[in-house]
């Protein structure tokens, strides 16, 4: 008699004990979107994962990818161990893909062609190195059911503007013009608003030391002259 297997025992793996990344320079650029990315919707309906697998066709784990950082929106905020889209009832987004030429025709064909087909409206390509991609960072736009080459470097979606940094990509706030500050460049900031607030506690206690003094010496020519509203 041949057995058959309920869904529910269908076992969706988490890892494949592969590496997360080629080199330190790919999986820094894929830490780095990831924080800059979760402290930008942080608040939002939505939740951006890095480097888990995705799921795609219920019943099958073998059919999974594990796109390096992808945003979706319209869900529960927070982690997860992997990321099944009948169940989320949601495509990201916005996926981002740290490329490389051991990479480049899965990254280009395979990815491509799928994301394109679960409707994931954008599709980044970043080449840290720029071994392959002169410009570094190519990004694909789904109009209709078909991707198109993005020319201005613009998240729609995120509401982004998107710019080459060295080896990692620098993301700009379309409303303000600020740039998302990366952990490092958080850090100084934080470090630079402290030292600001001490030296402002300092002039404040030294002016409070003033008015001290002022206030002994008036109090002092009171004592010796009288009150001048006398």
């Amino acid at each position: 008699m041949l057995e058959t297997v309920a869904k529910t025992d269908i076992i969706y793996p988490s890892s494949d004990g592969e590496p997360v990344a080629e080199t330190y320079i790919h999986l820094y650029a894929i830490l780095t979107t990831l924080e800059v990315l979760k402290q930008y919707l942080s608040g939002q309906q939505g939740t951006v994962l890095a480097n888990q697998f995705m799921y795609y066709s219920q019943g099958l784990p073998r059919m999974r990818v594990a796109p390096d950082v992808m945003v979706i929106f319209n869900v529960e905020p927070g982690g997860r161990d992997n990321y099944k889209i009948w169940e989320e009832k949601e495509v990201p987004q916005v996926i981002f893909e740290m490329t490389s030429p051991g990479t480049k025709n899965q990254d280009q064909e395979f990815k491509k062609t799928l994301y394109e087909q679960l409707g994931v409206k954008e599709y980044w390509l970043f080449d840290p190195k720029g071994e392959w991609i002169p410009e570094q960072l190519k990004g694909y736009r789904l109009r209709n059911t078909v991707y198109e080459v993005i020319e201005d470097n613009r998240s729609e979606p995120l509401q982004l503007q998107l710019k080459v940094e060295g080896q990692l990509i620098g993301f700009y706030r379309e409303d303000t013009g600020k740039k998302l500050l990366i952990p490092e460049e958080l850090a100084t900031a934080l470090q630079e608003k402290e030292t600001e607030l001490q030296e402002k506690g300092t002039e404040l206690q030294q002016e409070k030391q003033k008015l001290s003094e002022m206030e002994a010496m008036l109090e002092k020519y009171r004592q010796q002259f009288g009150d001048l509203s006398e």
